[in-house]
């Protein structure tokens, strides 16, 4: 019997990574996104997802992984912390044995993750908004790295809330790193057009032309990387217009800052 999903209208835009990770792409071969769609009762068509927007949400996908790989391969008994994770299975798609993996998010996407995913000594779910700190307590205090991932999630957040929420993980965790994608400030002006957007009405707020401006949020707070879309290798997979796409774009500093990766030491 088919899973009947009921999010609101800012929680509906879970659905979109998911969608575009399940569907037959040369980026990412994610089985369980392939596995959840299959036993929902949802109607996909309806989130009008673009094509361009499907291949950008799984070369995001793909480097996260490989960001968190290396971070794993150097710090093996690592805490990672997914906020905003939806229904994402990179929990699935990394080793982690000797990692603690934290996957968090709003109490009505846990409640529907839990039909999907389970729980084990060395994974765990947390329901709560992102922006309601006292989540930070549940993570062990332990003198381990730490690395949180934030996709598709920041965007939707206002300046202030960001800003307390790194300061809240610089004051929890001694060892800690952040990647997460951003919009530029123009991007955050004309996004709102979106057909997926529209379809769920969630809201794009932040936005960041220079990275190095959370530099100034506290010292001690490091740019370590800004990786843009058109670095990503799996570009050489696509078909020939979104090849010639991303080599455009790459040439274009408007266009190659409309989204990127950003990684921090906090």
């Amino acid at each position: 019997m088919k899973e009947k999903i009921v999010l609101s209208k800012a929680q509906e835009t879970l659905l979109i990574p998911l969608f575009s990770k399940a569907g037959k792409n040369p980026v990412l071969d994610d089985i369980k996104a392939n596995q959840i769609l299959s036993q929902v009762s949802y109607d996909f068509s309806s989130l009008k997802v673009p094509q361009k927007t499907q291949i950008t949400l799984c070369l995001r996908a793909k480097q996260l992984d490989r960001f968190t790989a290396l971070f794993l391969e150097k710090h093996p008994n690592a805490i990672i912390l997914h906020l905003g994770c939806g229904l994402d299975s990179r929990c699935l798609r990394l080793d982690h044995d000797k990692a603690l993996w934290f996957d968090l998010d709003m109490p009505d996407v846990i409640e529907l993750r839990r039909k999907f995913f389970s729980e084990n000594e060395n994974y765990r779910m947390i329901a709560s908004s992102v922006t309601d700190l006292e989540w930070i307590r549940q993570i062990p205090d332990e003198d381990r790295p730490v690395l949180v991932l934030a996709e598709g999630l920041l965007m939707y957040l206002h300046e202030e809330e960001v800003k307390g929420l790194f300061l809240a993980l610089n004051h929890r965790f001694s060892n800690c790193s952040i990647i997460f994608d951003v919009f530029s400030l123009y991007t955050v002006s004309r996004i709102q057009s979106h057909p997926s957007l529209q379809k769920t009405g969630a809201e794009i707020y932040w936005g960041l032309d220079d990275p190095h401006q959370i530099e100034n949020w506290k010292p001690g707070f490091t740019l370590l990387e800004e990786w843009f879309f058109s670095q990503s290798p799996d570009i050489k997979n696509l078909n020939w217009f979104y090849r010639l796409m991303f080599r455009l774009t790459a040439s274009i500093k408007m266009a190659r800052n409309a989204q990127r990766l950003l990684y921090y030491r906090l």
